[in-house]
């Protein structure tokens, strides 16, 4: 155990991390810069592909890449059994960080698991099928055997105590944060470069930006764009950003868009263009059914987005009084919309709001709270593991 004189020695195990930029890898890159830029004292475990972009965003950590065949998603599960407590213990660890919910059975020190939401217990039907079973398997092993468990909002911690039965006064809340020199208000020239992009060149347009997943509820946000959009003279464009997913309705919900509106499917945008492309639409539109932070709606606030989302699980804890809210239905979207459509002045006072908003949350007093997390896991594990 550490003594009181330094930090605890932290494993943070990105193994299982995408390099795809997602909500994880975002997460793991802003908490991992901003524990090192508090002093933390840091060891990762990695893909051996991606040692040198850990050593790039911990330069004083001891980065440790795993074997080759971690590339397999069966073999690192394996190895998270084995390999990684051992791991743990050649770089002097007292505390392992799982950002994820996977976690050894037998680690043998402290744990801390993040557990980034519970939605797939509420709704599974609005989850990927091939992946939902040993999701919850591996949840509900996380919640019952990991020393602590770190959640991004109030509302996971809830679902977690109401759905698992997790012990509340086992949970932190640790609100993400968001990379500001990323996610930042646009300059015109950043805004038009996307909008040329986008084939659009300065036609207004109501952006969405995330993966075609069914809990996002990109289908109704489309017919309710249709409604609010059909009989205006110069109707904005709906631009869908992002990653692909595999919810079937999308095809069946744009088949269907009158000829005189416009849909952009741009797929995934270059990270440099994001600014211009949320602080440059009419209306970010993410009336989502289900998440466990909503990173997505935080960043386009950072940009001096006007945003229009649900108030569904923790997404009123980001956005406050500084975005628009919606039922996730059609009719009630196609009205909210066509209210701030409707509304400019409203527009701009809610991006102003939004980008202030934003700055309240940043990945320093994100890590803070980690860092305090893992001292209860130390303590309560010394507690309950006498030597």
């Amino acid at each position: 155990m550490p003594s009181e004189l330094r930090p605890p020695r932290v494993l943070l195990d990105a193994t299982a991390v995408p390099a795809d930029r997602g909500a994880l890898s975002r997460y793991t890159e802003g908490l991992l810069r901003a524990l090192h830029g508090l002093g933390a004292d840091l060891a990762v475990a990695c893909q051996r592909v991606e040692q040198e972009r850990y050593v790039a965003l911990a330069p004083d950590a001891q980065v440790v890449p795993g074997p080759a065949a971690l590339a397999h998603r069966a073999a690192r599960l394996a190895w998270e059994q084995t390999g990684l407590p051992r791991v743990a213990h050649q770089v002097g660890a007292d505390v392992l960080h799982l950002p994820s919910y996977a976690i050894p059975v037998h680690a043998g020190l402290p744990t801390v698991v993040t557990i980034h939401d519970v939605t797939l217990f509420a709704e599974p039907e609005r989850h990927d099928p091939l992946r939902t079973s040993y999701i919850k398997s591996a949840t509900r092993t996380a919640a019952r055997r990991a020393t602590r468990i770190v959640v991004p909002s109030k509302a996971v911690r809830d679902d977690l105590v109401r759905l698992l039965g997790a012990p509340p006064d086992h949970i932190d809340v640790a609100y993400h944060g968001v990379d500001h020199g990323a996610f930042r208000r646009p300059t015109p020239e950043e805004v038009k470069r996307v909008s040329d992009r986008l084939g659009l060149h300065g036609h207004p347009y109501v952006a969405y930006l995330g993966a075609l997943e069914p809990r996002k509820n990109v289908p109704n946000l489309i017919r309710g764009w249709v409604r609010a959009c059909s009989g205006r003279a110069d109707p904005p464009a709906l631009v869908l950003a992002g990653s692909g997913g595999w919810d079937d309705e999308v095809d069946a919900a744009l088949a269907v868009v009158p000829n005189h509106l416009r849909v952009v499917r741009s797929g995934y945008l270059p990270w440099s263009l994001l600014p211009g492309f949320l602080g440059g639409a009419l209306v970010v539109a993410l009336p989502s059914r289900g998440e466990g932070f909503g990173l997505p709606v935080l960043e386009a606030m950072a940009c001096g987005g006007t945003v229009l989302t649900t108030r569904r699980g923790p997404l009123p804890e980001v956005g406050g009084e500084a975005v628009a809210y919606t039922e996730p239905d059609p009719t009630a979207i196609a009205q909210a919309l066509s209210a701030l459509l409707d509304a400019p002045e409203h527009r701009v006072e809610l991006a102003e709001a939004a980008s202030a908003r934003a700055e309240a949350f940043t990945w320093e007093g994100s890590a803070r709270d980690h860092m305090a997390a893992y001292t209860r896991a130390i303590d309560r594990y010394a507690a309950t593991h006498p030597s």
